[in-house]
């Protein structure tokens, strides 16, 4: 076969499976300056944030009494004090309905997502809560902590943040 019949074949193939993929998902806009809106439920949710700082940390772990893991401690701080039900896993939050937001414009009660296991993939996520530092659930062995978006760590690993207080179209649980 000759070279020019095997490219032409190569290119075929790939383009059937693009065609034969799932459709990405269509962008969502990024917010990238606002200006504080002052909200009872940003508050709620900062101070209940804050509140379970020191609460152990375990894989899985979705309460104050079993531990929190990342997703399970955003979980919990958006259900108790928002009543928004979000997605469990940092893969499914980040990809989830809402703007993003650049990192200038962070308001309290944005998500933050970090690629802490190198690359680009979303591996860890925290609640933002004001003056540049964030509520998490870091690591085994560890606790419930607030950091700062400035810790050299943290700027490497950071993805992007989503707001989901303000967005009218996410759930509520009655």
């Amino acid at each position: 076969m000759r070279a020019l019949d095997r490219f032409v074949i190569l290119a075929l193939a790939s383009l059937l499976a693009a065609c034969a993929s799932k459709a990405p998902p269509p962008p969502q806009p990024v917010i990238t300056a606002s200006v504080q809106q002052f909200s009872p439920v940003a508050e709620d949710v900062l101070f209940r944030a804050l509140g379970l700082v020191g609460t152990p940390y375990r894989w899985g772990g979705n309460t104050p009494d079993s531990g929190f893991d990342c997703s399970g401690l955003i979980g919990f701080v958006y259900r108790d004090a928002a009543g928004i039900s979000l997605p469990r896993s940092t893969r499914e939050m980040i990809v989830m309905r809402g703007p993003n937001v650049g990192i200038s414009a962070l308001q309290t009660g944005d998500l933050v997502f970090f690629a802490t296991n190198g690359g680009g993939q979303v591996s860890h996520a925290g609640i933002y809560v004001g003056e540049g530092r964030f509520v998490h659930a870091p690591s085994s062995g560890g606790t419930v902590r607030l950091d700062s978006l400035s810790n050299s760590y943290w700027q490497r690993s950071y993805l992007n943040a989503k707001r989901v207080l303000f967005d009218p179209s996410l759930a509520r649980t009655p």
